[in-house]
């Protein structure tokens, strides 16, 4: 089914994260019915979800989403034969679809639960780097092949349409439940609208959602390559999942830091801190300048365990936070949380502030409603 995508003067982006704190699972209902009330702020062109705890039959397997473009079975058989020889494959299967769902021209789905099976010289690297650099070589090296999910026990589903659509595309409420879902809702300003090009954007098991412009980009893909990563999606929001997983993951600084050196403080703001903190904020500024991000900026960042949302220094994009009992929200704005809950509170954090949310529970302590 073919529909005609609505004209639209506004240049903008929905977000929206919510995560239990007591690991319970629960259905896609709040994040779809949050994210389809900022419809306005999309135009059909993008829209996307990340989900945790989906997969616990196979949590100890990286699930890698791959779409083929053009429903390519070329591309298909040559990742599977890639796949095949650098992994385990315990299990491939084609993502479950609804062919009733009003989406245009979707590419082939398939999901793959890996194991790494390195060899040689690739002993020496960790599970998550071999991970990685594969993606890194599908992603660059095969035609029309795209790896837009590696986490274990999570999965990104995203696409051309609404929101709404893609969730019902691939049929997230009636299959799935997990325990932080993220929602991102698209107006694409610089780049195609494409279902690669879709948010979230994912690396192992990180995930970003992306509202603003980032005119840093070049600087920031710079770098991360220097480090393993490439660009290969054409949107600049890329550049901030690669980004995370290089800070969080490879050199183990907290949310907190990270928060420093996405959005580092304006010059005559360090000048006025006590002398601890300038040093520190002078350091992460000198080590860090090429991560800065540059533009107006809101993410939700998420993977196992924690959620932050984050806006630029200045606040040039909208984020909202809320809570309900162990329900944690961040969104583009409070109508969409209220939409789904009367929160116990509400507030606005100030730019460059991190709204963090961790789990609660002890690590596999997932409980499904």
């Amino acid at each position: 089914m073919r529909r005609k995508i609505p004209d639209k003067e506004i240049q903008a982006c929905a977000l929206f994260g919510v995560m239990d704190r007591s690991g319970r699972r629960f259905g896609g209902d709040i994040a779809i019915t949050a994210i389809k009330n900022m419809k306005v702020r999309g135009n059909g062109l993008g829209g996307g979800f990340a989900v945790y705890g989906i997969y616990p039959e196979y949590k100890n397997y990286y699930a890698l989403h791959i779409m083929f473009q053009n429903a390519s079975r070329e591309a298909k058989a040559e990742v599977e034969d890639f796949l095949q020889d650098n992994f385990d494959v315990v299990n491939a299967e084609e993502i479950p679809t609804n062919p009733e769902a009003n989406v245009i021209d979707p590419p082939l789905f398939w999901r793959y639960f890996v194991a790494p099976q390195k060899k040689g010289e690739e002993k020496k690297l960790s599970d998550d780097d071999y991970v990685v650099k594969k993606v890194m070589y599908i992603n660059t090296c095969i035609e029309d092949a795209f790896v837009f999910s590696s986490g274990k026990d999570m999965g990104v589903f995203k696409g051309v349409g609404f929101p709404e659509d893609i969730a019902d595309f691939f049929m997230l409420d009636e299959l799935y439940k997990g325990y932080i879902w993220t929602a991102h809702s698209r107006f694409p300003t610089n780049t195609p609208g494409w279902w690669g090009g879709a948010h979230p954007f994912c690396i192992l098991d990180w995930t970003v959602v992306h509202n603003g412009e980032i005119s840093s980009y070049g600087t920031n893909r710079r770098f991360l390559e220097m480090y393993g990563y490439y660009c290969t999606l054409f949107t600049d929001t890329e550049v901030i999942a690669y980004a995370v997983d290089l800070l969080m993951r490879r050199q183990r600084l907290p949310i907190e830091i990270v928060a420093e050196i996405f959005a580092s403080p304006m010059w005559d703001q360090v000048d006025h801190m006590d002398e601890k903190k300038k040093n520190l904020c002078m350091a992460l500024r000198m080590v860090y300048a090429p991560l800065l991000i540059n533009g107006p900026f809101t993410i939700v960042v998420a993977h196992h365990g924690e959620m932050f949302g984050l806006t630029d220094r200045i606040r040039l994009r909208p984020i909202t936070a809320g809570e309900k009992g162990d329900l944690l929200f961040v969104s583009s704005e409070e109508a969409a949380i209220r939409a789904v809950c009367e929160p116990d509170r509400v507030w606005t954090p100030h730019g460059g502030e991190p709204v963090i949310g961790r789990l609660n529970s002890r690590e596999g302590e997932l409980n499904e409603v």
